[in-house]
């Protein structure tokens, strides 16, 4: 495995332990439909939360510049087909989690895709 795909699932696991840590069920990881896939898909008791993961060395983008168009519009569809195979009628919401330098420090941007149009 390249030391990218190392440092993205080291990035993906901090994302993990931050959101459990904080009350979120962590309903599926690396959840695909087609060509699309999701990092990981939570709940806080009362919306679907679709997380987007980025982990960067320190000195990076702006957290807008992570999800580019074609990225949000595969998020919003993946999250919208998650929502109807699973049968569930619940709020969606779209988040951007920043893991960054040597201390894997997290950024948790809440509706992100919203905030950054």
């Amino acid at each position: 495995m390249s030391q990218r795909n190392d440092s993205g699932k080291n990035g993906e696991e901090r994302a993990v332990l931050y959101l459990t840590h904080r009350g979120y069920t962590i309903l599926e990881r690396n959840w695909r439909i087609g060509h699309k896939e999701v990092d990981i898909i939570c709940t806080d008791g009362k919306m679907i939360i679709v997380v987007e993961v980025k982990t960067r060395e320190a000195g990076c983008e702006l957290p807008g510049e992570l999800i580019d168009f074609r990225k949000k519009r595969n998020l919003l569809r993946a999250g919208e087909a998650y929502i109807r195979a699973k049968g569930l009628e619940r709020e969606l919401r779209f988040d951007l989690i920043l893991v960054s330098g040597v201390g894997m420090d997290v950024l948790h941007i809440q509706e992100a895709i919203q905030v950054f149009d």
